[in-house]
């Protein structure tokens, strides 16, 4: 094995400072007996060693001027240089090397994910800023996609997030995670405590990233504390992830059945409860359920809130219902926008009303009050970005874009799944 890439399941794979928060939390919980996938971890010096070789420090710090104009050339500079330029022999020998043996010892297409220095930690989540690369079916491929997740650091919409956290690209780095693609038949999220103390599971036919996008409207498990179930509530999931190759549409026997019985809710409920045990504190993960049972594919630090007291007079006003995927209660002016095109409408202190919540909304949460959408769930990847900037948050409502008056005033309740307006 390289000195620069070591088994998930490794003791070495648990250091953060080298393989980053999502690789070492995965292998932290592998280690204490809990069920992830097989795979293997790429340091980030890996990406240094990249860095260097392709001429590119110089650049690197050139994100850092003063001059805007510089500052953008430099990470422009940067993207294009790793994205378009081979993968150093030094490195891509042992890379091939142990994605063969992976695949061998799998049979499985191969997934390749970032996993950056920066992302996963309490306050600086990075959900869906970086790319995921799944169902890869040979080494071209595999080696674009570990380039494009060394490039992934300096993404326009991350460079704005890193902004927003007082934090460069040119002072982290980007380790890569590889592993067999799980052929999922139900995905989805959990959340291991809300602010009354339960748990909650989304789920979906397929592949998570419909979920993860804010695709779909999941299925809604809440747990009690002591594991039982407590609620459920049907989700819209016309259509599934089932590989790289985009959507397909989910049969309609399943439009109206539960992606998870009972037991299996339990089950997972246990393995969310002992991932927090393992990582001493709150948690959200995304887990997988194939033919051979239940796996976790991440765990990042939960943000949670109390329970936020509404002002009693928005009990008299219209009411819909959602999933509660933000913290706190507040209100504004309702902004109904269709298209991301519209974004430039939304003001300081709006309701966004939309109908997708996808990760690229990230760049409107700095200014916005609320977020209400048609689509998501409380684990989508916006729903964390929120989480980690205390906004309020409402998915899955129902035709909230037809029935919410554009300019109105809205409510917003992120614990309860509330949203109301004034008629």
């Amino acid at each position: 094995m390289d000195p620069l890439i070591v088994p998930l399941n490794s003791t070495e794979a648990t250091d953060a400072n080298r393989f980053g928060p999502k690789a070492a939390n995965l292998a932290t919980l592998g280690r204490a007996g809990l069920p992830i996938p097989d795979g293997f971890c790429l340091d980030a010096e890996a990406y240094r060693v990249q860095v260097t070789a392709l001429g590119l420090d110089e650049c690197a710090r050139g994100v850092t001027s003063p001059d805007s104009l510089t500052a953008r050339r430099a990470a422009l500079g940067m993207k294009l240089g790793l994205l378009d330029r081979p993968v150093t022999a030094e490195l891509q020998e042992p890379l091939l090397a142990n994605r063969r043996s992976l695949a061998a010892r799998t049979g499985a297409l191969t997934v390749v994910r970032s996993s950056a220095l920066v992302e996963d930690r309490f306050g600086s989540s990075f959900a869906g800023q970086f790319e995921s690369y799944l169902g890869l079916e040979d080494e071209t491929e595999f080696l674009t996609a570990v380039r494009s997740c060394w490039a992934a650091l300096w993404a326009t919409r991350v460079l704005r997030y890193m902004a927003n956290h007082d934090a460069s690209p040119a002072d982290t780095a980007m380790a890569v995670l590889v592993q067999p693609l799980v052929s999922a038949t139900v995905s989805g999220g959990g959340l291991s405590r809300t602010a009354e103390g339960d748990m909650v599971l989304n789920a979906t036919w397929g592949l998570g990233s419909a979920i993860a996008q804010g695709e779909v409207v999941p299925d809604r498990i809440v747990l009690g504390s002591d594991g039982t179930l407590r609620e459920t509530a049907l989700g819209r999931k016309y259509h599934s992830v089932g590989c790289a190759h985009g959507n397909r549409s989910v049969p309609r026997p399943l439009f109206s059945k539960q992606c998870l019985d009972t037991a299996q809710a339990i089950e997972l409920g246990r393995l969310l409860r002992k991932t927090e045990d393992v990582m001493g504190m709150p948690v959200e993960i995304e887990w997988a359920l194939d033919d051979l049972g239940f796996k976790l594919l991440q765990a990042r630090p939960l943000h949670v809130a109390e329970a936020p007291v509404p002002d009693q007079v928005w009990l008299h006003h219209p009411r819909l219902n959602g999933q509660p995927s933000g913290v706190g209660w507040s209100s504004g002016r309702a902004c109904v926008v269709n298209c991301e095109c519209e974004l430039s409408r939304v003001g300081p202190g709006d309701i966004l009303v939309t109908k997708v919540a996808g990760p690229a909304l990230s760049q409107i949460l700095p200014r916005v009050a609320g977020v209400v959408a048609e689509l998501g769930g409380s684990t989508s990847h916006l729903a964390s970005l929120a989480r980690e900037r205390g906004i309020p948050m409402v998915l899955g409502v129902l035709d909230a874009t037809l029935r919410i008056p554009d300019g109105v005033q809205v409510a917003v309740d992120g614990v309860a799944g509330v949203v109301r307006w004034m008629r």
